[in-house]
């Protein structure tokens, strides 16, 4: 079994030290002791990637991190996961404590709670876990993070945000690249692949999605490539990204195979204004829902409203799609070290979509963006 997810991805980025996973995890034992919460409990995942380090293979045997104010962070492991646990960049700042098969690993984390205490928990936490706490613990009670406590990993510090801007440069040179192979001829799957590789060729270790929507399947924001040969006058909705040095990418253009009718320009054109309206309105104090509606209000006044089917945009960090939400009634205010997508689309029905996407982070005046590829509707052969 391969146990390398227990190390800091390496692709030459500044490595997380002790220190900073140390801050992480007191910031977010006071954060959940703001909320009301009488600590967290932490499964495999991308919250605890976050605050330890640690990547381990989410099993049936416990692995939890328990973390409260006022007292030291603990990380629950089975004895035979101890020694890569060990080796986690935040393993320094945490006490490990293990448990052997054949015990019970409830019976062994039981003792770090409140037995009256009210916790969040990590929202992939495997109910057979939640239930045997439960079980070991009657009158405690749990909310999932999403609930309880959906920023904890919003707000991003320096070397995370360094991290987000180096693969937000990759994903922009992957598209780069992307705009001189063919399409006409091809199946999407086939620039799928191509988008894939690039992604690879600039420092990804993961690639989340990769898709391509021409014709009418670009009405489908989620369209997954399929066998689809791509034909001249398409337009095509390119969306892709992944991770690299542990850090999400998100990015969306839309190109044309040959030149574009005065329609599909013009819908572009309305697409970008929106998409440029929605970056502008992305300040400190401004409320998550004033993104959505700065780019929904363009679209809407084009007529096509009832064409944007989505939100406007996601948080993004050590996973593609986390809080916050760019959404009508997110109240939410945006602080600066938040970071999310930007990405209104029109979908025309049978027809065609539209959608440009940019990542940008909030700063103490404004935002600035991690995609600076061009936004004007490129054309392809």
């Amino acid at each position: 079994m391969d146990h390398d997810s227990a190390h800091e991805p390496a692709h030459g980025a500044d490595p997380f030290t002790a220190a900073d996973y140390a801050a992480r995890m007191a910031a977010a034992a006071r954060s959940a002791a703001d909320a009301g919460l009488a600590g967290l409990l932490i499964s495999p995942g991308p919250d605890l990637a976050h605050l330890t380090g640690y990547r381990p293979i989410d099993t049936e045997r416990l692995t939890l991190l328990v973390l409260a104010a006022g007292q030291e962070p603990v990380l629950v492991v089975p004895a035979l996961e101890a020694p890569d646990a060990a080796k986690a960049a935040g393993a320094g700042a945490l006490t490990l404590r293990d448990w052997t098969d054949g015990k019970s690993p409830y019976a062994v984390a039981s003792p770090l709670l409140d037995a009256a205490g009210r916790f969040g928990v990590s929202d992939n936490t495997w109910a057979l876990h939640l239930l045997g706490l439960q079980k070991e613990l009657p009158t405690t009670s749990y909310v999932s993070l999403s609930d309880g406590l959906p920023m904890l990993r919003a707000v991003k510090d320096e070397r995370e945000l360094a991290r987000l801007a180096a693969a937000g440069e990759a994903a922009d040179a992957a598209y780069a690249q992307i705009l001189h192979v063919p399409f006409a001829g091809r199946r999407e799957s086939d620039v799928a692949a191509d988008l894939a590789a690039l992604l690879r060729v600039h420092g990804h270790s993961q690639v989340d999605f990769t898709v391509v929507g021409s014709g009418p399947n670009g009405a489908n924001p989620h369209h997954e490539a399929g066998d689809r040969v791509i034909r001249h006058g398409d337009m095509v909705v390119l969306d892709f990204g992944g991770l690299k040095d542990g850090y999400g990418s998100d990015i969306s253009r839309t190109v044309h195979v040959g030149e574009p009718t005065e329609e599909e320009q013009r819908v572009h054109d309305i697409v970008r204004e929106a998409q440029l309206a929605g970056v502008a309105a992305a300040r400190p104090g401004a409320a998550c829902q004033d993104v959505d509606r700065a780019a929904r209000a363009v679209i809407t006044e084009f007529g096509y409203g009832e064409r944007f089917i989505h939100r406007t945009g996601h948080g993004i960090g050590v996973t593609t799609h986390e809080p916050p939400y760019m959404i009508e009634g997110e109240e939410l205010p945006l602080v600066p070290g938040m970071c999310f997508s930007v990405e209104p689309g029109i979908y025309l029905p049978g027809r065609f979509g539209v959608r440009i996407e940019d990542i940008i982070t909030v700063t103490a005046d404004g935002c600035r963006s991690f995609n600076n590829a061009s936004r004007e509707l490129a054309i392809v052969e």
